[in-house]
């Protein structure tokens, strides 16, 4: 087959927004030494799972905000070329209409820009405890729009604890207490209250990250951030990222030369990629082994 199928109708890679890689496992092939034909639609569903992702919606708990559900009404797949094992694979998947309670998804996957399969997923937005289809919400419906039309999906903001801190408090308490076990009174302090707070709040206006900045009294000219949390269904979504460069404007603004923070080691690499650098030996904060690092600004 051709490295490249142009045939009128199809998608190309171009059309997508979303993309979801993978690599193509040896247990995915069959006696022919190519993907099984049952597994494409595993890549779709598990592309479709990361495209919620990319929204910044926590899937379950949204569903539950937005007083529904989706349910697979028809899933069609075309092949047009065969992945291989070991090959890595673009999943493309974009949504391409929203009638009154059903959503229509295109999927494409890609080995480079050559088309291998294409899909057509039907999903209706119903009650969970009837099955019964309802209109798809606004909220939704716009916020599908906008991600299509390549616009953002949350909104950064920056403040003190009186106007971010529930939001913020939420998401605290989900991670270090409850995720990772810190004691409630090691999480709260004095600090929040006179620190600058940062958020990024998904389109239902939940905050999915946070984060604060604080003056480094240890170290004229610097500022320190901390309480860095992501919603642990968003992790790698790049929102993160988004607060901790918030903040890092914040603190140029200011006046700040420098930041300065404790990762936990387990987040060192993520850290490393923004330009932190590891300062000094790992030691023990709330019984997690953590490390300083600093930005020059």
């Amino acid at each position: 087959m051709p490295d490249q199928n142009t045939e009128p109708g199809l998608p190309q890679r171009t059309d997508f927004r979303f993309f979801h890689r993978l690599r193509v496992r040896w247990a995915e092939v069959d006696m022919q030494k190519i993907v099984f034909n049952a597994h494409y639609l595993m890549y779709f569903d598990t592309a479709i799972a990361d495209y919620w992702r990319a929204l910044a919606l926590p899937y379950e708990a949204s569903m539950q905000a937005l007083q529904g559900d989706l349910y697979v009404r028809k899933a069609t797949v075309e092949f047009h070329a065969s992945a291989r094992v070991d090959e890595l694979i673009d999943v493309g998947m974009r949504c391409q209409r929203v009638g009154n309670s059903s959503m229509v998804f295109q999927g494409g996957l890609f080995r480079g820009d050559a088309l291998l399969v294409s899909c057509e997923l039907v999903y209706v937005f119903a009650d969970p405890a009837t099955q019964t289809s309802r209109p798809v919400p606004a909220v939704l419906r716009e916020l599908l729009q906008r991600y299509e039309q390549r616009q953002s999906v949350c909104a950064l903001r920056t403040g003190g604890w009186a106007e971010l801190g529930e939001g913020a408090s939420t998401l605290r308490r989900a991670v270090f207490i409850e995720e990772q076990a810190i004691p409630a009174e090691l999480e709260w302090d004095e600090a929040d209250a006179g620190a600058v707070h940062g958020v990024a709040l998904n389109a239902l206006g939940e905050v999915v990250a946070t984060g604060r900045l604080l003056v480094d009294a240890d170290h004229p000219g610097a500022a320190r951030i901390g309480r860095m949390a992501v919603n642990r269904h968003l992790r790698g979504g790049g929102w993160g990222a988004a607060v901790l460069g918030l903040l890092e404007s914040a603190a140029r603004e200011r006046g700040d030369r420098e930041v300065r923070l404790h990762a936990q080691r387990s987040a060192l690499a993520f850290y490393e990629r923004l330009g932190y650098s590891a300062v000094g030996e790992p030691f023990d904060e709330a019984g997690i082994v953590h490390v300083e690092m600093r930005r020059v600004l």
